[in-house]
């Protein structure tokens, strides 16, 4: 995004024709020169076009160097000031430097003498415009150190947005992302908005209202496009938005947009924003590999489903959940009968094989919202959902017949029948609590087999 660095804009103000022709002559090989007769007529220039250096004579007609000097100082800080005075003048060039000049000259001005003192002034400028761009940049690169821990990666946009807005020095200000990791989860944050209007992007977003630009893979000036009309919608006009796409390594992927607010977008703000987006594409990857190994940790080697680790959380998770919206969650709890025969008769590398086929198997008779998890050995766990205990005991019935009429392979034109006994509870009717929950579906699974096995039993039956 950065460009070539612009030429340094001198004005040169004073009275007499030929110092001005002089100046023109000599610098315009260094800057671009704009000559004025008069303070008055400089103060007008630099109102429509800031300059870098102003070279005036202490003497003219209306306002003197001086009394310009002061306007400057106050009107455009940071425009470097170099005073021409004659020699009788020396005094005046002294209260200039302690005004805040940068340098003076003595009439008459040699050439050689002009070019030094404004090649001075414009290197000294240069450096000082050099350490103040590294000193930002230090100071955001040490706060991107925020983003290293941050391991969610909701959490490293909202970190992000709030650096890059930072950078930028603007306060408003949108990320929008995919949550890959989540199926079918848009993220989005705001910063700056009222609480009305960031309610009413929200419901935008909810609506379906294309916000996010997954073709934007570049940093990008936009003045028009689906965000603006958004904005427009609640109330806030934006011309320019700056677009900054941020990705991970493998699936995560967003956007940050950021409102111009009335001022140019400079390109050192936008190198220091570019900064933080490195930095966030880095965190993502972080958060991206540090979920990868947790899902495996909490993944079953043999099966490939969840195991018993995650069972246990999304236990508390939905039971919180049931009890937060007065719903019910059924539980299954499967166990496959006289297993054991088939790894003793067909041998475990069998039998392991039949239990990924049977975790397939099951897979498909449970929703995408359910979770379904082996338990250890040849039991497993299935969750459902808002499910209800009679719902619940159709559903084990459908899964007991469909394992009893599923061929399971052992082998080459070898096939072995399985069947299974399954426990029922429900969740409030049959406890409140994970441990009471399994403990009661695992009793009702040990009454089915007592019972003579390949059936279902509810911890209704149990009482």
């Amino acid at each position: 995004m950065s460009e070539p660095s612009r030429r340094a804009r001198v004005v040169v103000v004073d009275d007499s024709r030929f110092y001005r022709e002089l100046a023109r002559q000599v610098l315009q090989g260094e800057a671009d020169v704009e000559c004025c007769e008069n303070a008055e007529q400089a103060l007008a220039v630099l109102e429509r076009q800031p300059a870098d250096l102003v070279l005036s004579d202490l003497t003219m007609p209306g306002l003197s160097g001086l009394e310009l000097l002061g306007r400057v100082q106050r009107e455009h800080p940071g425009t470097d000031f170099v005073l021409i005075t004659a020699h009788a003048s020396i005094n005046s060039a002294v209260e200039a430097l302690r005004m805040g000049a940068t340098d003076y000259l003595q009439k008459p001005v040699g050439a050689e003498d002009l070019i030094l003192v404004v090649e001075r002034t414009l290197s000294r400028r240069r450096l000082l415009q050099e350490n103040v761009r590294l000193r930002d940049e230090s100071a955001i690169l040490s706060a991107c150190g925020s983003l290293a821990a941050c391991l969610d990666p909701g959490d490293v946009y909202s970190t992000a947005l709030d650096l890059v807005l930072k950078a930028l020095g603007r306060a408003r200000g949108i990320a929008l992302y995919h949550r890959a990791l989540i199926p079918s989860s848009e993220g989005c944050q705001f910063r700056g908005f009222k609480e009305d209007q960031e309610s009413a992007l929200r419901l935008l977003i909810a609506g379906g209202k294309r916000l996010d630009s997954g073709e934007i893979d570049e940093v990008r000036l936009l003045d028009r496009g689906p965000v603006h009309d958004a904005l427009r919608e609640i109330g806030v006009e934006a011309r320019d938005l700056l677009v900054l796409p941020v990705r991970g390594e493998e699936t995560e992927s967003g956007v940050f947009w950021i409102l111009g607010e009335g001022r140019p977008f400079r390109e050192e703000e936008i190198d220091r924003a570019l900064i933080v987006t490195g930095h966030t594409s880095l965190a993502l990857r972080n958060a991206e590999h540090y979920h990868r190994a947790k899902e495996r940790a909490l993944v079953d080697d043999v099966t490939e489903i969840y195991n018993a680790r995650y069972l246990m959380e999304a236990m508390d998770r939905e039971i919180r959940r049931a009890e937060r919206y007065g719903s019910e969650l059924s539980v299954l709890f499967l166990d496959l009968d006289r297993f054991k025969l088939v790894n003793d008769h067909h041998g475990h590398l069998v039998g392991s094989q039949a239990l990924r086929q049977l975790s397939q198997v099951l897979g498909q008779c449970v929703r995408q919202v359910d979770t379904l998890a082996r338990y250890g050995g040849d039991e497993f766990t299935i969750l459902l959902v808002g499910t209800g205990e009679e719902t619940g005991i159709e559903i084990a019935e459908r899964i007991r017949r469909i394992v009893a009429e599923t061929p399971f392979e052992a082998g080459p034109d070898q096939v072995v029948h399985l069947t299974c006994s399954v426990g029922v509870s429900t969740y409030p009717t049959h406890g409140r609590t994970r441990e009471a929950l399994l403990d009661s579906s695992d009793k009702a699974m040990y009454r089915a087999k007592s019972k003579g096995r390949d059936r279902v039993c509810s911890a209704t039956e149990l009482s």
